[in-house]
């Protein structure tokens, strides 16, 4: 199965809360993949957290991610 990524979130509160919601909505995102330090964002990079689904649930997810981020006020991310 091949996943893609369909969103960086700078914020992994908000990375954390994308991902359940979308598995409450019947998606399959991965987790996410820790390479810092607790309570130390973006230790290696500055493009936050990936959000990676199956590439055959990527365009309908994408929707809900969006709606999820603009609705925390996280749009830009």
């Amino acid at each position: 199965m091949e996943f893609v990524t369909i969103a960086q979130v700078r914020d992994a509160g908000a990375a954390r809360i994308v991902i359940v919601a979308l598995r409450a909505h019947g998606f399959h995102p991965l987790e996410p993949r820790e390479g810092g330090l607790p309570g130390v964002p973006s230790l290696f990079g500055s493009g936050g957290v990936g959000i990676d689904v199956p590439e055959d649930e990527a365009r309908d997810a994408t929707v809900l991610v969006q709606e999820l981020l603009k609705d925390m006020g996280k749009a830009d991310t």
